[in-house]
């Protein structure tokens, strides 16, 4: 009996390794299928995402660093640096009232019309940039439908900063709202009702519970909306009017220096929001890789 149950264990486990390996080999992909989809991820990534950024730093710097300060010292650049950064510090508050506020609206309360508002936040993502533009000149345009009502009362929005900021705001309207919706009706309405219960205010709940709950995704959804806005060039173009040291930003200021030929300091001022933009991007992996933390910590 004992010698039939070993030869039987023999048997078996003679026939796990092939089992074994046919499972493998099931379940993963060959290795030159491996190797053969990385090589096309590392050789696009090299092509459209490395190339042009050391094109780039590497035209910036060609003439040395005080040509590339001179350019970006220049007062028309020092114009444009300054209404990109003030763009930002409008848009991006703004849209962080209007995501938390959607997403506690779509993922805490059940109303008529959700699916609508939703369809609404995403719009910005399907309409082309310059016929936004098109759309608030002829809102807020000398001869638009608000035009004679804002030059009676000595306002200007197209070809000022308002404008700017207005289709920059629309163009960024979905950033935040869309990180924040998913994460709330994943965590549902529980804690919070909890809060209530026992007896904290709505503002103390929001403060206490929810917004810690979703600070990782409202951060992410900044950090989106911030590259956004610095880097908005269709709807912008249409609604500045372009006028140097006025109304142009960072985007708008490097095509008008590249349509005159003056390409250093075009990719001077290139190369400082390419920088930005690296920043941006270290910023949101340093966030996930914290994220990444958390929650590994908390199992």
């Amino acid at each position: 009996m004992n010698s039939l149950t070993h030869d039987a264990a023999d048997e078996l486990a003679a026939g796990a390794v092939p089992v074994a390996r046919r499972w493998q080999r099931a379940t993963e992909e060959p290795r030159w299928l491996r190797w053969t989809l990385i090589g096309i991820a590392v050789a696009f990534l090299a092509t459209f995402l490395l190339l042009p950024l050391t094109v780039v730093l590497y035209s910036a710097f060609e003439r040395g660093l005080a040509v590339w300060w001179q350019a970006l010292n220049d007062a028309d650049a020092r114009s444009a640096i300054r209404l990109t950064l003030l763009v930002v510090v409008i848009v991006v508050p703004l849209n962080v009232i209007f995501g938390v506020a959607a997403a506690w609206a779509i993922a805490k309360f059940d109303f008529r019309g959700k699916p609508v508002l939703i369809s609404l936040i995403d719009m910005p993502f399907a309409i082309s940039p310059v016929v936004v533009g098109l759309i608030f000149v002829i809102l807020f345009g000398a001869h638009g439908w608000l035009g004679p009502w804002l030059a009676e009362h000595n306002l200007k929005v197209i070809f000022a900063v308002p404008g700017i900021v207005i289709v920059s705001v629309f163009g960024t309207l979905p950033f935040v709202a869309r990180e924040l919706i998913p994460l709330m009706q994943q965590q549902g309405k529980e804690e919070e009702e909890a809060s209530l219960t026992l007896g904290a205010s709505g503002w103390q709940t929001f403060w206490r519970v929810t917004l810690p709950n979703i600070k990782w995704g409202l951060i992410y959804g900044v950090i989106l909306c911030n590259a956004r806005a610095m880097g908005e060039f269709g709807a912008v173009a249409v609604v500045s009017g372009r006028i140097r040291g006025e109304t142009n930003t960072m985007p708008l200021h490097i095509e008008v220096l590249y349509n005159e030929y003056l390409f250093t300091a075009a990719f001077a001022v290139a190369s400082l929001m390419t920088g930005l933009a690296l920043l941006t991007i270290a910023i949101k992996t340093l966030i996930e890789w914290q994220d990444e933390r958390r929650r590994h910590g908390a199992h």
